[in-house]
């Protein structure tokens, strides 16, 4: 029998897992942004509305955050490795049956359902498996991984688009087929990790296993309401930030870029965010707070700000909000995952990262039809920005009641060493909730 090891190796192998987790998001999420290039297609071969065909890739979304505390629970049970590799298989299924679709149906089974399905298994379990394999530079590991959405977008749009007019949709989503395989070989290099902070048993019953437990906790409940609220206008610029600058006059290679510009420097700020974080000069909820809070006032900037655009230039204004706004939001998107091990253990981050995508998956599907229902009253989307704008601030708000998100009195002594990961759950002074950045972190203060 092997001893556990001492703490997350931190380093080594964990990089290997980092690279894993970022195909695993390319190949799913990445995947997933870039498969509205062939819903145009689908409704001209079966004679349907756009609105038809926008549930294959709504349905895909749906299922896949919804469904994401299965995989985080079956991965606790069976290790992260062999659901991730049946995910891979279970996607490639999908997009494979969805090629020989006679109908719509067919596509929501295959696409939405089926593929949704798979990328639910591989997600969650990849992206958790990364907080289990560093400590001190955590958040920057799942900066890293998350940015394969932003990078394999780059590559897999045109790339789509190529196969599309090349071999047709249902060519194309026979090699799409062949592509998602390879998540298969992703899950494999998931190596399984025993860490002091892993529960002693397997959980019993389930509701054990999904972790609905972690919501009896505090801190866990807090962070849930805030994200469930912040979601609900933080997913809207990834539907209608395109069209909103559209309204304002901009063609559309001038609105393209507007998504670019903003979707780039989200990108690059999930890695610097990472690394501040990883720093331990302020701890990560009081981070958390600040940059949530920083993308609410970039989507107010985005609403109101001035635009003078045609179809050949113009809009440096919307282009520069467009940039403040994925700057922020990029700064947030690792601090929501790099939070989980503070406030739930070690032992309950692949179980939280997938109630965390659950929560997401509901405002996700709240906002965007929120925002569509304003702009259809208003006439354009400025209500609409200011509405998730002032969701996400709201959201922000929450955040506050997180240990250590505000500063208090006095500052607490540093301990000699750092507490272990364990979460709140371990009954510590406050200055167990600490960034992870080890004996570095900040001191957090109290009365």
């Amino acid at each position: 029998m092997t001893s556990k090891p001492a703490g997350a190796p931190d380093g080594g192998w964990g990089w290997v897992v980092a690279a894993s987790a970022f195909a695993v998001n390319g190949l799913s999420y990445g995947l997933l942004r870039s498969l509205g290039l062939a819903l145009p297609y689908f409704a001209d071969h079966f004679d349907r509305t756009a609105q038809d065909t926008a549930w294959v890739s709504g349905l895909a979304l749906a299922v896949q955050q919804a469904a994401s505390p299965v995989g985080s629970a079956l991965s606790t049970r069976w290790g992260a490795r062999p659901v991730v590799m049946i995910g891979g298989i279970i996607t490639s299924l999908g997009f494979i049956f969805s090629a020989f679709a006679s109908n719509l149906l067919h596509l929501y089974l295959g696409l939405g359902v089926l593929a949704g399905s798979g990328w639910a298994l591989a997600f969650a379990p990849a992206l958790g498996t990364v907080s289990r394999y560093f400590s001190r530079r955590r958040v920057l590991a799942v900066g890293l991984a998350l940015t394969g959405n932003g990078a394999s977008s780059l590559f897999l749009a045109p790339a789509l688009q190529l196969l599309l007019d090349t071999f047709g949709w249902r060519g194309a989503l026979l090699l799409l087929g062949a592509i998602t395989l390879h998540l298969t070989p992703c899950g494999a290099l998931l190596r399984p990790l025993d860490l002091p902070g892993d529960p002693p048993a397997l959980p019993r019953g389930p509701l054990a296993a999904l972790g609905l437990g972690l919501f009896t906790h505090r801190s866990f409940l807090v962070f849930a309401l805030g994200t469930a609220v912040v979601s609900a206008g933080y997913f809207v610029p990834y539907v209608h930030l395109a069209p909103h600058a559209l309204d304002k006059g901009l063609g559309g290679y001038r609105a393209a870029l507007v998504v670019a510009v903003a979707a780039v420097l989200d990108a690059g700020a999930r890695l610097v965010s990472g690394w501040l974080a990883d720093q331990g000069w302020v701890p990560l909820p009081r981070l958390l707070v600040v940059f949530a809070a920083l993308t609410g006032l970039g989507l107010f900037t985005v609403a109101l700000v001035p635009v003078v655009g045609s179809e050949e230039g113009g809009g440096e204004a919307l282009l520069a909000a467009a940039g403040l706004y994925g700057l922020s939001a990029g700064s947030y998107s690792p601090l929501v995952f790099g939070v989980l091990p503070a406030l739930v253990g070690i032992g309950g981050v692949v179980q939280a990262t997938g109630l965390v995508l659950m929560l997401m998956s509901f405002g996700g599907l709240l906002g965007p039809p929120l925002s569509g229902f304003l702009r259809d009253e208003t006439g354009d989307f400025t209500a609409s920005f200011l509405m998730c704008g002032s969701l996400v601030l709201f959201g922000s708000f929450i955040y506050l009641g997180l240990p250590g998100a505000l500063p208090s009195c006095t500052p607490a002594p540093r301990p000699a060493t750092p507490p272990p990961e364990r979460g709140e759950l371990l009954p510590l002074p406050q200055v167990a909730l600490l960034s992870p950045g080890g004996p570095h972190s900040t001191l957090d203060t109290t009365c």
